[in-house]
């Protein structure tokens, strides 16, 4: 590609760039603009299913791409997904979702290593598939860190994903760098080396997928945002409501009002958001939607389970419908399988209550129903996640779904040989969590109801009414690795599983103290005079990445990546903490997210936990130390 032809492509990309400034200083991206180079040039991309739970017309999809990895550097992107997929699925309701999802990776090799503009403009351009590039495509109207893809090229190559479309799937497009950067909205952007890019991708998912908003309280970084001035958000996690009219009017966050928020602290009335310092609150101090590295708090969390849930159907098939069917026949329908929890099915007939303590399939031989008369026999399959209190999202086609059947007792039902063998699993490659819900599905032969048997460690598991599904946290297994099967009683069928039930373990390593004190039966506990660093380090006797977490004197739980500008630097404390780029990192006690919040320091004493989140979804028990901040003379 000649420069000219470059220069040309960074006007078009930059011409791309609309939105407004995230938390991490990002804009949100839309569509193409008109006029925009066509996206036609996909010759020598590989589509990898890299997680598959389903059809992809059926699923919500994932499709991860990059940019500026040469064919040599493949190994590389290959690395840079797994560590943004390792932190997707450590963060909630990914985690308990995660069945929901398909992730394909859109492999491109590019003819040169690296993306335009990095770090300045005055880098050179570089001839990559996707025209990625920093500084809003290379205009020196923006900024450094905005990293910016050729849209219609991105969706070109998600094209490649069959199956997959603008309605079902979501676009991430990593570049083959290590400066700080991304973009989100429509697509997703960010640097595929730097340690917060794996941060990005959920708080964008939030935007994309969950219609959630900021809640920085700045537009520009370093800059207050100044007083909100509007009316009532449509933002269902930002409002000017009181607190006691929240709860008399039933609105908003009203019924999690009270309670610990999942990011820190207590769910209630914090100022800020929507860009403005003053005059709009949210619900939590801090949240993914703030500040990245801290969790969706209850009330995000709830809207993104809603969300991700009306991306599917939680009825994957049933006994056909469309016309009465005969009672001397079993009756079935096949659910979804979310790894946090089983969903409830509930049968009726005639609007009588049966007692099938959740089961899949009914045989309607043992109901002994009269004839002369048709009746109506339903199931409604509801997931009932704790991650939800409105009824109305409850109650939604995105997590209710309701089957119908008219029955006619004089009907006969043609004999079929269906053999009884398992049609769908949780994956056996890998093993499954102490905290999973591990399904096996089966065939469905018109005049048995086909039994599975559960065993652990070749101990049968009583698992009655639904033993479709076995949901391991009900175990309570002891530390370690167990053998779990799922057999077809009399056929020979089986399926196999490591379940690891041993957490990763983390350890921690801080700079030279001034002093250490130990105290029987009390953590250790260091003394400084000024900032310190902290490494941690996690361990596990099983393959896939672990993801670390931390939080200061009981606040949010904090995803641990090194430093923002070294994800293989140690993480800096400091009494006031550290601006970088307009935002502030590692104040000891209490937390500081911009400049303008409150730089005093919390001399004293503080407990530092910490804990890791592995592949199988354990969270291992969270293990201190205490840190004393002297003040100075």
């Amino acid at each position: 590609m000649t420069s000219q032809r470059r220069r040309g492509v960074r006007r078009g990309v930059a011409r791309l760039v609309a939105g407004a400034l995230l938390a991490a200083g990002l804009v949100s991206t839309g569509p193409a603009a008109a006029g925009s180079p066509a996206a036609a040039e996909t010759g020598g991309a590989t589509v990898v299913p890299v997680q598959t739970t389903g059809p992809a017309d059926r699923r919500f999809n994932l499709v991860v791409m990059g940019d500026g990895y040469t064919a040599a550097e493949m190994p590389e992107f290959r690395a840079h997904v797994e560590r943004h997929l390792s932190m997707l699925w450590s963060i909630e309701p990914f985690a308990s979702y995660r069945s929901y999802i398909n992730v394909w990776a859109v492999e491109i090799p590019s003819a040169e290593s690296g993306v335009d503009c990095d770090p300045g403009l005055d880098a050179p351009a570089r001839d990559t598939a996707l025209n990625m590039g920093f500084w809003g495509g290379c205009n020196a109207g923006s900024v450094q860190r905005l990293l910016t893809v050729d849209s219609a090229r991105a969706a070109a190559h998600a094209d490649l994903v069959p199956g997959t479309s603008r309605a079902n799937r979501q676009i991430v497009a990593l570049a083959n760098s290590t400066t700080y950067g991304g973009a989100g909205g429509s697509y997703a952007t960010a640097s595929g080396g730097n340690a917060l890019s794996a941060l990005i991708t959920p708080h964008e998912i939030g935007h994309s997928l969950g219609g959630l908003q900021d809640e920085y309280d700045y537009y520009g970084r370093g800059v207050p945002g100044g007083a909100y001035t509007g009316g009532e958000p449509s933002s269902v996690h930002h409002t000017l409501l009181t607190e006691r009219q929240m709860r008399d009017r039933r609105a908003k966050w009203w019924r999690w009002l009270g309670e610990e928020s999942e990011s820190g602290g207590v769910i209630g009335r914090h100022e800020g958001g929507l860009y403005s310092t003053t005059g709009v609150w949210r619900p939590s101090r801090h949240s993914m939607m703030k500040t990245l590295g801290y969790a969706f708090d209850q009330v995000e969390r709830e809207v993104m389970v809603g969300a991700i849930s009306a991306k599917v159907d939680l009825v994957e098939a049933h006994t056909p419908d469309a016309a009465p069917i005969g009672a001397d026949r079993t009756v079935w329908v096949d659910t979804l399988h979310p790894v946090g929890g089983e969903l409830a099915v509930e049968w009726r007939l005639d609007g009588r209550l049966l007692d099938t303590r959740g089961a899949r399939t009914v045989d309607l031989r043992s109901l002994d129903l009269p004839r002369g008369r048709t009746h109506t026999l339903t199931a409604k399959v509801t997931d009932p996640t704790p991650f939800v209190r409105d009824p109305a999202v409850r109650a939604s086609a995105a997590l209710t779904r309701t089957v119908s059947w008219t029955v006619n007792p004089a009907l006969t039902t043609r004999s079929e040989e269906v053999p009884p063998a398992f049609t769908g699993h949780t994956p056996t490659a890998a093993p499954v969590g102490a905290r999973s819900v591990v399904h096996a599905d089966t065939t469905h032969p018109p005049r048995r109801t086909v039994a599975v048997r559960w065993r652990l460690d070749g101990e049968t598991v009583p698992n009655p009414g639904n033993d479709r599904d076995l949901d391991l946290r009900s175990l309570r297994l002891p530390p370690g690795t167990h053998t779990l099967t799922a057999d077809i009683p009399g056929t020979g069928a089986e399926l196999r599983w490591t379940v690891d039930a041993l957490a990763a373990t983390a350890a921690h390593e801080l700079s030279a103290p001034l002093r250490t004190v130990r105290r029987p039966g009390q953590p250790v506990e260091y003394v400084y005079d000024g900032a310190f660093t902290m490494r941690l380090t996690a361990r596990d006797d099983q393959e896939g990445a672990v993801v670390s977490q931390f939080r200061v004197d009981g606040d949010g739980w904090y995803t641990y990546y090194g430093w923002p500008t070294d994800a293989s630097a140690p993480f800096l404390f400091s009494p006031s903490g550290t601006v970088i780029d307009g935002l502030v990192y590692g104040k000891l006690g209490r937390a500081r997210a911009v400049p303008w919040d409150d730089a005093t320091p919390d001399y004293g004493t503080h407990t530092v936990e910490y804990r890791t989140v592995d592949a199988a979804g354990n969270v291992s028990r969270a293990r201190s130390f205490l840190v004393t901040l002297v003040a100075p003379e």
